[in-house]
């Protein structure tokens, strides 16, 4: 090799490794732009998430007023919220309201998006999104209060009733201990009807239409379609509407609280209300963060299994 080959070969050499430091050195420069733009979200979820968190977690091993001393009990509180009625009742609660937050929720949102999709008429669609997301626009403490003047003995409820021959079925509905909490759920199923039907109806407006053309010309008929078709495209959308109505209904609070604070008695105590009044109401701080923690557990429990079961395949 000549002398000028080898000058040459040479400067190619630190050429490329110039080029592959400047690369390297940008490419280290983005991941710390990257870093810099994520610390403000990171020290802020530091701050409340994970902090609180931990902080919950090691209360839970104590018994702790809030105020004085608090006295090391390991495992006590965790065994306490496991082996009493009343604390086990209240996680019963949640699980009972999932029928009014999610199961029917879901269904008539499915059956609502089908009909609507099916006759394909705009003005109606709009309309009907239109009418069902008003409720998503409302607190759902403000949601609570209102239903609470409706469901009262004088109620808009009870008026219906009576004016269509049903007057010995009126009731205090949120007074009596038979029908306080399908009456809380009925807040519930009210207030995410509309987001489950919003967000179905969206979906359905992604799948192919060639495809329900084709459905139409083999000869099938709405149920046909529907399951055939409507159903295996929603996969994701059902998945996102199970997990978020079931996530509500398991950390219930602001309805159930607003509405009934947990009664008549202990009808309608939820462990979110629950926790409330230990922590705030009973100062018993160590138990409420065992409850709490244990819904923790529980909400990621249940929910783990949903979103693997509705995974897009």
């Amino acid at each position: 090799m000549t002398s000028t080959e080898l000058n040459v070969a040479t400067s190619g050499q630190a050429l490329n490794a110039s080029g592959r430091g400047r690369r390297k050195s940008a490419s280290e420069r983005g991941r710390l732009s990257g870093w810099l733009f994520l610390a403000p979200a990171l020290v802020f979820y530091g701050l409340f998430v994970l902090w609180p968190l931990f902080s919950t977690i090691q209360y839970s091993f104590f018994d702790w007023d809030g105020l004085t001393a608090a006295t090391p009990v390991g495992v006590g509180n965790y065994v306490k919220v496991i082996t009493d009625p009343q604390l086990l009742g209240s996680i019963g609660h949640s699980f009972f309201l999932m029928i009014f937050f999610t199961v029917i929720p879901v269904i008539l949102g499915l059956i609502i998006a089908a009909l609507v999709q099916e006759i394909r008429l705009k003005g109606l669609a709009t309309t009907t999104r239109t009418l069902l997301f008003l409720p998503q626009i409302i607190p759902g403490a403000a949601a609570a209060i209102a239903w609470v003047w409706m469901l009262s003995s004088t109620g808009a409820v009870n008026q219906v009733l009576s004016g269509i021959g049903l007057e010995g079925i009126t009731r205090a509905w949120l007074g009596d201990f038979t029908w306080a909490l399908p009456a809380v759920g009925m807040i519930g199923l009210w207030l995410n009807l509309g987001f489950c039907t919003i967000l179905l109806m969206s979906g359905i407006g992604k799948i192919n239409l060639a495809i329900y053309e084709a459905a139409k010309l083999d000869g099938a008929g709405f149920f046909q379609t529907f399951f055939s078709v409507t159903l295996p495209g929603l996969r994701q959308e059902i998945g996102v509407c199970v997990t978020m109505t079931m996530i509500a209904a398991l950390a219930s609070f602001d309805v159930v609280y607003m509405s009934t604070r947990g009664g008549p008695g202990t009808a309608t105590m939820v462990p979110g209300v629950q926790i409330f009044q230990l922590a705030f109401t009973e100062s018993r701080v160590g138990l409420a963060s065992a409850l709490a923690i244990v819904l923790t557990v529980l909400i990621v429990a249940v929910i783990g299994p949903i979103q693997r079961l509705f995974q897009e395949k």
